[in-house]
């Protein structure tokens, strides 16, 4: 997939070769608003992540195999879906805080929930957004033909929103995640638990 015509929220470096782009993840950079008060009142939205995307109307399909290259607790490779700081939701394949690897999902509405789905032992793993109207799915897959529901929610996005790869380090000294294969499809999928 050309992303030259992609733009960007916070910049940062990318190298595109062989079919894959690496994009350089900052040091304590997220997307995240963090549901838990301080000191009794909400953090501001954390929204400093690099952040490669495009505007897409509609339904979509969008997909991409990616590599963290872990090392830091929530490094994480994702795919994004943003209105704006406040609505907007994520598929990453993130280092968790109890020392695993795995396929998660953060739905913001205000306020950012955040799920973890199952474990994975692998250094890749392919991640898939879908939309059917205000419907969102995300899934994960080893192959990228076998495709499992992590999180099946409603969101008002709107019309359209910008899609793309978001790449982070929010507590940690930064790194480079890899994306590849890059695909994205402006078509209505039957159905979307089974991302078909």
């Amino acid at each position: 997939m050309n992303l030259a015509d992609w733009k960007w929220l916070n910049q940062s470096a990318a190298i595109e070769m062989n079919g894959e782009i690496a994009i350089t993840a900052p040091p304590h950079t997220d997307w995240f608003n963090n549901p838990i008060p301080e000191n009794g009142a909400l953090s501001a939205p954390v929204a400093n992540a690099p952040f490669l995307y495009t505007e897409v109307p509609g339904d979509f399909v969008f997909r991409a195999k990616v590599r963290p290259n872990h090392r830091y607790t929530y490094d994480a490779c994702a795919l994004m879906v943003i209105r704006d700081e406040n609505v907007w939701a994520k598929a990453a394949f993130e280092k968790s805080d109890f020392g695993t690897t795995a396929a998660v999902c953060v739905v913001t509405d205000g306020v950012s929930d955040d799920a973890n789905g199952c474990n994975i032992e692998s250094d890749t793993l392919w991640l898939q957004i879908a939309r059917s109207g205000d419907v969102f799915c995300v899934h994960y897959s080893l192959d990228g033909e076998h495709f499992y529901m992590v999180r099946l929610f409603s969101l008002n996005a709107g019309a359209c929103v910008k899609v793309g790869l978001e790449a982070q380090s929010p507590a940690g000294e930064g790194g480079i995640r890899v994306f590849s294969d890059v695909t994205l499809e402006h078509r209505t999928i039957s159905n979307l638990r089974a991302g078909m």
